[in-house]
Order: C-alpha cells, then structure tokens, then sequence
C-alpha cells in the first residue's frame, strides 16, 4: 500500500505492489500486483492488475496502460477511466505479449492511451 503521507513525489516500485486501483465512481475494482517498466526510457508502461476472485481464487491479471491511472491521495489508491466492458474486450493475449509491439498498439488505443515510445 502506498504510503501517501510522505510529501515526496519518488516511491519504491514494492511501495505501488498491491495498491488498490478505483472506478470513477469510487468502487473498488482491482489491485496493483506489479509493474512493468521499458527497459531503455525507464518509464512505467504497464501496472499488471488483478481484478475479481476471492481469496485469491479465480482472479485474473491484466496489463493496464499506466497512463491510464492516476493516483489520488484521498483514497491512497488510484483511480481509472477503464470500465468492466473495456477489459473484457481488450485485445487478446499470448503469453509473449511484452514482446508484440503490434499489441501494444491495439491495446493502447484501445484504452485511448498515447503510445509510450513516441
């Protein structure tokens, strides 16, 4: 969980591991489990999410955009445009998706992101 009451804008990537990311709306719609970061800017691409389940059981993970969130102090969490709709109909992936660039493109305009290599 995001330690917000520092008054800092730098925190640790294990700090962002299990932050609870909301709707809109306020509701809770998933958790942080980790990041993914481009090797060669060093920026923050993806936050793979998990959504669902209970217990740990029958969630699933989903790579969301980082652009996609932003943080908000008052629920020490973040927060998302991206509705329940939008990620089941997100372009399907193989277990090489990192690597597919033509992904990429599907899934951020799909998400209405801008590409993060441009």
């Amino acid at each position: 969980m995001l330690d917000h009451d520092r008054n800092h804008n730098l925190i640790a990537s294990t700090e962002v591991n299990g932050t609870r990311v909301y709707g809109r709306d306020g509701t809770h719609v998933g958790d942080i489990d980790h990041l993914i970061i481009d090797k060669k800017s060093g920026k923050i691409v993806y936050a793979i999410m998990s959504f669902g389940g209970f217990l740990g059981l029958g969630e699933e993970y989903h790579p969301i955009p980082w652009a996609a969130l932003s943080y908000d102090t008052g629920k020490a969490g973040f927060v998302t445009d991206i509705t329940e709709d939008q990620l089941k109909s997100a372009p399907p992936r193989n277990d090489d998706w990192y690597h597919d660039r033509r992904w990429e493109e599907q899934t951020l305009a799909h998400y209405g992101v801008p590409f993060y290599w441009i």
